[in-house]
């Protein structure tokens, strides 16, 4: 059998109920053609790169298979015909990942900074100020207008 990720986008305006139901469709799916499903997990609602069927979000969801061909593309053939699936990406492994992905580690690793005050790393940016710009005579939107360094130097 062959090891498959499935991550697939669903509407934004869909419950997280009516999503589950879409991914366990899929997964029996799978299961019909002598599958299986290893993993779902549920990325949640989160904001797209660039507007997709006019939408800035979207549900995303992965599935870990292990399974034929055949499962393979009838659950996809089922994705392109469902008006809930914006989009969808099936890409062929070596291995599954046991664990959680890297998307759910980063969500944890983010709930973490959260609970320490939502600001991350932004306290370590040294004496550079909140843009990293110079802030000699001009501030950020400085025109670029100086004395020469020998002038400067004198002052």
């Amino acid at each position: 059998m062959a090891l498959y990720e499935c991550v697939f986008l669903t509407r934004p305006d869909l419950s997280q109920a009516q999503v589950e139901t879409l991914a366990e469709q899929y997964a029996e799916v799978i299961r019909e053609n002598d599958g299986e499903v290893t993993k779902t997990e549920f990325w949640g609602l989160r904001n797209l790169a660039y507007r997709v069927n006019k939408n800035r979000k979207a549900h995303y969801v992965m599935l870990n298979v292990a399974g034929s061909s055949a499962g393979i593309d009838e659950m996809e053939r089922r994705m392109r015909l469902s008006e809930d699936v914006m989009r969808f990406l099936t890409v062929r492994v070596e291995a599954l990942d046991e664990g959680p992905s890297a998307v759910m580690r980063a969500r944890a690793a983010g709930e973490r900074d959260d609970r320490r005050g939502g600001r991350g790393d932004r306290g370590d940016r040294g004496d550079r100020g909140d843009r990293g710009g110079d802030r000699r005579g001009g501030g950020h939107f400085d025109s670029g207008r100086r004395a020469p360094a020998k002038a400067e130097a004198e002052a």
